[in-house]
């Protein structure tokens, strides 16, 4: 499919999810979207998490619509409303990686403010945890039986559910963050040395690349991840060789220590 000029698709953002009398979010972040949404339409990432205003679910289903008709997408991807967050969703490719969470080939922390420092969930910790990734799973499963409908909203209710933890398993991270609900939203990342990833790639020509990916995890515990950062990084390279819109895809790390980290 061909590409749209970088001013159709900042109009298609600027036009759909502007709020109130305000309008839609600047050229950059309009590009930068744009390009996110077309990696997960290509499988390169599950979802992305909308948070640049307040634009809700019905004004995200009419920027899909807006970029489908712009020839940029093919139908496929959903809108997710997850509490009072959106995510644009390829309910294929988060099931595919959810079905990794099932498997156990995706690795949970858990960095409860009680512990001295993080630590990988035990077998109990991770057996509860399925319980919602299924049932997210069977969501999806079901969305994918009526994507020919066209693009359309839907809900899940969450109110047992660690947010934290959900958004880094659809959003495709190989490592994601957990914390007993019961203690707050603190943690112990506070000074805690973290590699941190970022995933690049190139695509519009002239334009900034797209950051596909950015997620941490502590240093302490990065020999113990080291395979499946690696089968993880395998996969998505593979992935990525499977499509001709995206070049030039970089990973790099760095290692930063912060006095506190939200989540």
């Amino acid at each position: 499919m061909s590409t749209p000029s970088p001013q159709l698709l900042v109009a298609a953002a600027q036009q759909t999810l502007g709020v109130g009398k305000r309008k839609g979010p600047s050229r950059a972040i309009c590009l930068h979207l744009a390009g996110e949404v077309l990696a997960v339409a290509r499988g390169l990432k599950p979802a992305v998490l909308y948070d640049y205003n307040c634009a809700g679910a019905l004004a995200l289903q009419g920027y899909l619509e807006e970029l489908q008709r712009l020839g940029l997408l093919n139908p496929g991807l959903h809108v997710l409303e997850i509490g009072e967050n959106s995510l644009i969703v390829s309910p294929k490719h988060a099931c595919q990686h959810l079905e990794q969470v099932l498997l156990g080939t995706i690795a949970l922390v858990d960095v409860s403010s009680s512990h001295p420092h993080p630590s990988l969930c035990s077998p109990d910790q991770l057996q509860d945890l399925k319980v919602f990734v299924a049932e997210i799973t069977m969501h999806l499963q079901e969305l994918q039986r009526n994507l020919s409908l066209g693009v359309s909203p839907s809900r899940l209710h969450s109110s047992h559910w660690n947010l934290c933890t959900v958004f880094g398993l659809l959003l495709g991270y190989p490592v994601s963050y957990t914390f007993h609900l019961n203690q707050g939203n603190d943690n112990c990342l506070a000074l805690t040395p973290l590699r941190v990833f970022s995933v690049h790639t190139s695509w519009l020509p002239g334009q900034p690349p797209v950051l596909l990916y950015s997620f941490s995890v502590p240093e302490n515990l990065f020999s113990n991840l080291r395979h499946i950062l690696n089968a993880w990084e395998k996969d998505l390279r593979t992935r990525f060789r499977t499509q001709d819109d995206f070049a030039d895809l970089s990973i790099t790390s760095e290692i930063v220590t912060l006095p506190a980290v939200a989540l």
